[in-house]
């Protein structure tokens, strides 16, 4: 998706950032620390595109940075300074300045333990001594094939009670095949990573979509739910069924029309997609998220995807200013439907203008729910001596 490079004059002055295009790990890697100011640095996040080595990547960032932790994932897409980005390393450096932090890895993922996970998250935060007058967030990136970031978040949340937690499934591009998350100075699969982070500066959590529900539900009434696979929808098979109500055929369903055409789940008052991955052996429909027999899902319907996404990044701090940056988890499936109606160029001069840093996740976390074709993140605004400046 990238083009040209471009002046910047309103680029994030909190944290550094190092970008390559390289089609080598190594060079990758060295160009991107390149761009990065060192001294001072707490932690580096790292976002790694579908066609590089990881493991090359890891051993170069150990080489490249060798007293410095680096945490982060494989994904499906990368947003950098330019925007969407599919072939893009995107290192984010985090000042000690303003943050501090504390991380632990949890694997296996799958099976998960909802008791162990809490308990690993609760002493991890009680053994990071507190700044005064800072404040707590916590970051959570997974492997997004492993079927467990629902039990996952929800264990994090009662582990880490009021510390909102934010994050992204890894991904693959669109392979769908193996993902792995970074700790430690090496990618792990079957695995995630959680991130306690302390700041002096102010944010605010985002969590949004573009869909309102119709008036079309659909029933699941066979389902194996440790795969998240619907085998049945109203009594039948499962994908003719959905390719009935989106009118279309079994054999046109794709990422894409899956995209367009989401299912959506009501919680108390909020709506949250079920994202569908692909159509299985035997003519069954695999979801991104849990899926159970009896639940009852909504076809949802979608609103203007580039005015929502302006809308819901437009916003000013407690001192009046815009965020000087903001850490995004956007899913795949929300990337797919811009490239579908030709919007990449408009959707990455938003998120260019509001400076957003990030990747394209297999799935979001935010609120203790695992969620999908959502944009998740967190917005951080200048302290408030640079206003005064």
């Amino acid at each position: 998706m990238f083009e040209a490079e471009v002046d910047h004059p309103n680029r994030p002055q909190i944290v550094g950032i190092g970008v390559s295009r390289a089609r080598s790990a190594d060079l990758a890697v060295e160009e991107a620390v390149a761009q990065l100011d060192m001294v001072g640095i707490c932690f580096v996040l790292v976002f790694v595109p579908h066609d590089l080595d990881h493991d090359a990547v890891a051993r170069a960032l150990e080489r490249q940075l060798p007293a410095t932790p680096a945490f982060g994932c494989t994904t499906a897409g990368q947003i950098t300074p330019e925007g969407y980005e599919d072939d893009a390393i995107l290192l984010i450096a985090f000042p000690r300045e303003h943050f501090r932090c504390s991380s632990a890895l949890i694997a296996p993922l799958n099976p998960v333990s909802t008791e162990q996970t809490a308990h690993q998250a609760r002493v991890l935060s009680e053994r990071f001594r507190g700044t005064a007058n800072w404040k707590r967030f916590a970051l959570t990136f997974a492997d997004g094939l492993s079927k467990q970031e629902d039990i996952l978040v929800a264990a994090l949340d009662v582990g880490l009670g009021d510390v909102p937690v934010f994050g992204g499934s890894a991904g693959h591009g669109l392979a769908f095949d193996e993902t792995f998350v970074l700790h430690g100075g090496a990618f792990h699969e079957n695995a995630a990573l959680l991130v306690i982070v302390e700041t002096d500066l102010a944010f605010t959590g985002l969590g949004f979509d573009h869909f309102m529900p119709t008036t079309q539900q659909l029933v699941v009434t066979e389902a194996r739910s440790d795969d998240r696979v619907v085998q049945e929808i109203n009594g039948a098979p499962a994908a003719p069924e959905y390719a009935r109500l989106v009118g279309c055929d079994v054999a046109e369903l794709s990422p894409s029309i899956f995209a367009e055409n989401p299912v959506l789940v009501r919680s108390a008052d909020a709506w949250h997609v079920r994202a569908i991955q692909q159509v299985t052996v035997g003519q069954g429909l695999a979801f991104l998220s849990a899926i159970e027999n009896g639940l009852v899902l909504t076809l949802g319907r979608g609103k203007e995807i580039l005015k929502t996404l302006e809308a819901e990044l437009t916003m000013a701090g407690p001192i009046g200013a815009p965020p000087d940056f903001i850490l995004g988890f956007d899913c795949v499936l929300r990337r797919l439907e811009i490239e579908e109606k030709h919007l990449v160029r408009g959707a990455s001069d938003i998120l260019r203008r509001h400076n957003v840093l990030g990747f394209n996740t297999y799935g979001e976390q935010h609120c203790g729910v695992h969620v999908n074709q959502t944009f998740v993140g967190i917005a951080f605004f200048p302290p408030e001596r640079a206003r005064a400046l």
